[in-house]
């Protein structure tokens, strides 16, 4: 497929193969500066009214939501066959990356912002763009809105935070402390749910008591973004000899939550550590008649990996892992390499 089509697509994830490192270089500087120029003109035209222009076509303009690519989507608009993706955004963010333009941080933020969802790859590629400045100015216009009265500026501002230090791999992590001491007190001052869990999701980034003590009061909130947001972080710390009795309390409250997701996501962090207190074993057995196949998986793995002969039983039932999830064989193997090793094979 020729550039200029691609482009024309506005598929990001097209673009972005056609500009693969290994076959970048057949596209001289000036046709990259003239596919940045067409991915602007579409962004500033809008997709709808450049179809338009384009087949002279009153009709009905059809918009649905498609994957782009394995981790973000974009709207594709259809009018008389013709469709076209509204990825433009980013294909312009990451054309001007390859030409070494450096664009403002307020015009990445209006691209994201011009779709206002941290799926839309127009979001992400302006996010992680920012992130991976990693320095001082950006830092700081991120963190300035914080106290921006419109939620999604807030919701920009903590991912690019959040992503700047999650992508810090410099020995020094000059980020680590700020970023901790932000999200920390940001935290206990958020308002909108969607912000404040992207904050959880940050904090629980942090391996520092600190962040364990900001993330455990939101263990029982009402809102399943919120939980789903202290269990990831409760998650990603480095396993120690036993968890705090908090921790505990918080883990026996989000193992038994309403939503699927939460108890599957509680399911793992107990199994994976090192911590074998009966009480949370019991709990783990207790998700065994699950109503959920994901979350009684999960827990057949706990209850192996902590040396329980429950799982035996579990697995069974079970029956073969199902194709659709590829996890399931690595998760129903552990109790299969329990029993083997307790019948001494």
């Amino acid at each position: 497929m020729p550039l200029r089509e691609a482009v024309d697509s506005g598929s990001p994830a097209l673009v972005e193969a056609l500009l693969d490192d290994r076959i970048r270089g057949r596209y001289a500087k000036s046709e990259l500066l003239s596919m940045r120029d067409l991915a602007r003109h579409w962004c500033e035209t809008g997709v709808e009214a450049e179809l338009r222009r384009r087949t002279g076509s009153e009709g009905v303009v059809t918009r649905a939501r498609v994957q782009d690519d394995e981790f973000n989507s974009v709207d594709e608009y259809t009018l008389d066959g013709i469709a076209v993706r509204d990825g433009h955004g980013a294909i312009l963010t990451h054309l001007e990356e390859l030409l070494g333009v450096r664009t403002s941080f307020e015009e990445l933020m209006d691209r994201a912002l011009a779709h206002a969802d941290q799926n839309h790859t127009a979001w992400a590629s302006a996010t992680i763009a920012l992130a991976h400045r990693r320095d001082q100015a950006t830092w700081t216009a991120a963190a300035e809105l914080r106290t921006h009265t419109d939620p999604v500026h807030r919701l920009f501002g903590a991912e690019v935070l959040r992503l700047t230090h999650l992508f810090d791999g410099r020995d020094e992590d000059v980020f680590a402390g700020p970023a901790l001491d932000t999200f920390t007190d940001w935290s206990a001052k958020e308002t909108d749910l969607a912000v404040l869990a992207e904050v959880l999701v940050a904090l629980g980034e942090h391996a520092a008591p600190g962040a364990q003590a900001a993330l455990l009061p939101y263990a029982g909130h009402h809102d399943t973004r919120v939980r789903r947001a202290v269990v990831r972080g409760l998650s990603v710390w480095p396993s120690p000899p036993a968890f705090s009795d908090a921790v505990r309390r918080a883990l026996r409250e989000l193992i038994r939550d309403p939503e699927a997701g939460v108890r599957q996501n509680a399911c793992l962090t107990i199994a994976d550590d090192k911590d074998r207190d009966p009480v949370l074993t019991d709990a783990t057995a207790a998700l065994l008649d699950d109503e959920d196949r994901r979350v009684q998986v999960i827990a057949v793995y706990g209850l192996a990996l902590h040396h329980d002969e429950r799982c035996v039983e579990g697995a069974r039932r079970l029956g073969p892992p199902q194709p659709a999830y590829p996890d399931e064989e690595r998760y129903l193997g552990e109790a299969w390499r329990y029993e083997w090793r307790r019948d001494g094979r």
